[in-house]
Order: C-alpha cells, then sequence, then structure tokens
C-alpha cells in the first residue's frame, strides 16, 4: 500500500510538472509571434494601428528635433561667451600694451634726465 501510494503521489508530481511545461511552452509560444494578433484584424483596423504607428513616431521625431533645436542654442549660447572672453583678453593685451607705453615713457624720461644731469657736471667740471 505504502508502494501504491508513493508511485500515485509520483505520478501526480510528474503530471503536475508536465502540465506546466506545457503552459509554459503555450505562453513562449504565443509571445514569439508578435505578428499573430496582427493577421486577426481587420484592413481597417490595421489601417487605424498604422495611424496609431504613424503619430507615435511623429511625436518622437518632433521630440528628437526640438531636443536638437534646444542643443543648437545651447551651443549658440556657449560661443557667443567664448567671444565676449575674447574680449577680455583685448581689454587685458590693451592694459599691457599701455603699461608698457607708460613703462617706455618712463625709462626716456629717465634716460632724458641722466643725459641732462651728465651735461651738467661736463660744464661744471668745464667751468672749473
Amino acid at each position: 500500500m505504502k508502494l501504491f501510494m508513493s508511485t500515485l503521489s509520483f505520478l501526480c508530481l510528474i503530471i503536475g510538472i508536465l502540465v506546466s511545461g506545457i503552459v509554459i511552452a503555450a505562453d513562449v509560444i504565443s509571445a514569439a509571434d508578435p505578428e499573430k494578433p496582427r493577421r486577426k484584424m481587420s484592413l481597417q483596423q490595421q489601417a487605424e494601428q498604422g495611424r496609431i504607428d504613424s503619430k507615435k513616431l511623429e511625436q518622437s521625431q518632433l521630440e528628437k528635433a526640438r531636443a536638437a533645436a534646444n542643443g543648437t542654442a545651447e551651443r549658440e549660447q556657449e560661443i557667443l561667451a567664448r567671444q565676449q572672453h575674447g574680449e577680455w583678453q583685448q581689454q587685458q593685451r590693451d592694459k599691457a600694451k599701455a603699461q608698457f607705453d607708460e613703462r617706455a615713457e618712463r625709462e626716456a624720461k629717465y634716460l632724458q634726465q641722466a643725459k641732462e644731469a651728465a651735461a651738467k657736471e661736463r660744464q661744471i667740471s668745464e667751468d672749473e
């Protein structure tokens, strides 16, 4: 009797596994064929589905175009910012040139003063 019960429970287990396998296989087969539901549709339903797909595609393309336009605007702002930095660089160059010119003028002034001082010393030494 024990042998019969263990055999019966074993058979029930095997049958349960087989049924589960068949159900899973049926789900996999139905999920693997995405065109199957479309074949069952009428032409009018297929046309409507095509319009819906077309609108979705158009929306996604429009979003991509907007994103690209925003990217372009951001790049333009970056370029303008760089150009303004160029103005800053030009201002720095102008300041440096002005400082250089002032230094050159001071050197020329000091040189002139040194020449005048040397000329006065010669006059003093000639007068003596």
